[in-house]
């Protein structure tokens, strides 16, 4: 009998290395494009008519970069285009949202203490969310394209800042964050997939074709690239976010993620600066630490009172609960795990449960059944370094409660 729960965590792991491959392709290559363009020498008169140069230096090799501001006379035969870094970074992102927080709904997406819903209603309001996102950012781009850009950007974190409300009283705190990544890297990769390469699909034909491309067409997708560049690093810490409670478990979180958008913008703009030879703006340096620092404070610990829902055993875990070993299995955790995954931890310095996640009651344990048999069941990856010293009995009990229970079954995989 295949342990489907075993193959379900495999599946999660190799769809986040492609994503996290991916992410990184395309956030290097954009990375590398915003500093080349910031960089360009415009104050030289090519005879190629290009719009720009610079000499680099890498890998043993000397590199003579042109740039054209519109199109180069005429098509170049061996062009290469960067497109498939952002497709393949979000479609992965997308896969790792369905299996994690759709498939596990009941754990990660909802949360009753905020909004009691259906997990396929979660699901719903997830992926809606994200085409709203695209469609409503879209629309201010294109009425605003000949506006002042500062005031889009402005107008840009608005709608951020009223996504970050949205789903922290919609989801779980850990999804409210997650989504928000979710919801920026929709619109960049939409940036790229919907504007930036149709445009240039468009300068590319008139070139084949003998015409004179329009520059309105390099002006729109450069107004995307922007975007892109200043978005890239708060979706990183979003994305990051999952694992650090101090982060998206705060009621404070939805400030928290508005704060994220402005140290991105000030870290964004010292290295744009500096790229473009406009000197070392170092007080950006002060700016993100006082951002930082607020943002430490406003995630300070709060006393933590139980509700008489998240002491009851969700219908979902029930099963678990009734399971044979169950008692034991409680006592078990109480004794190894409940140092660390409490309200308020006992063990060293912590101030929150790792990833948010308590073991406290009954409940607790039902709820997390699936972590505990993967964490200290199947594997010794908890208690760290066997830290509360859980002997190889108490981890077989576990593994026996679990499969009691029918949980490796395909049917619970979720």
């Amino acid at each position: 009998m295949y342990d489907w729960v075993l193959i379900l965590e495999w599946i999660k792991f190799a769809v986040r290395w492609l994503h996290v491959i991916t992410a990184i392709a395309w956030i290097g290559s954009s990375f590398y494009f915003i500093a080349l363009d910031l960089g360009l020498h415009r104050d030289r008169k090519l005879e190629t008519g290009a719009d720009g140069e610079e000499w680099q230096v890498h890998g043993g090799g000397f590199y003579h970069i042109q740039k054209y501001l519109v199109a180069p006379a005429q098509m170049p035969g061996d062009l290469v285009w960067f497109k498939w870094e952002s497709y393949s970074t979000w479609l992965s992102g997308f896969a790792m949202l369905f299996l994690v927080y759709y498939l596990g709904g009941r754990l990660y997406l909802i949360d009753p203490a905020v909004l009691d819903i259906p997990v396929w209603v979660g699901a719903l309001i997830s992926m809606a969310s994200l085409a709203f996102g695209w469609v409503v950012y879209d629309q201010i781009c294109k009425r605003l394209v000949n506006a002042n850009q500062t005031a889009v950007m402005v107008l840009l974190f608005a709608v951020l800042v009223g996504m970050s409300l949205f789903y922290t009283n919609v989801f779980s705190g850990r999804a409210a964050l997650l989504h928000l990544g979710a919801f920026t890297a929709t619109i960049m990769s939409g940036n790229v997939f919907f504007t930036i390469i149709p445009n240039q699909k468009v300068v590319t034909t008139d070139l084949i074709e003998g015409r004179k491309p329009d520059p309105k067409y390099g002006k729109i997708a450069k107004q995307r690239s922007t975007h892109n560049n200043y978005l890239t690093l708060p979706v990183i810490f979003l994305m990051l976010s999952n694992h650090y409670p101090m982060a998206f478990a705060s009621e404070f979180n939805w400030l928290i993620a508005a704060l994220v958008f402005l140290m991105g913008v000030t870290i964004r703009h010292f290295f744009n600066s500096m790229h473009a030879r406009k000197g070392m703006p170092h007080w950006t340096w002060g700016v993100t630490a006082i951002l930082f620092l607020v943002i430490v404070w406003l995630s300070s610990p709060r006393a933590y009172e139980w509700s008489e829902e998240e002491a009851a055993i969700p219908a979902h875990a029930e099963k678990f609960a009734a399971a044979e070993g169950f008692e034991e299995v409680h006592q078990i955790v109480a004794g190894r795990c409940s140092m660390c995954h409490a309200a308020e931890p006992a063990w060293g310095t912590l101030q929150w449960p790792p990833k948010g996640v308590m073991l406290q009651t009954e409940a607790d344990v039902a709820t997390h059944a699936r972590e505990i048999y993967l964490q200290a069941g199947i594997t010794h990856a908890m208690p760290p370094a066997n830290l509360s010293y859980m002997e190889p009995e108490e981890r077989a009990a576990i593994v026996r409660w679990f499969r009691a229970a029918g949980g490796t079954e395909l049917a619970d995989a979720g």
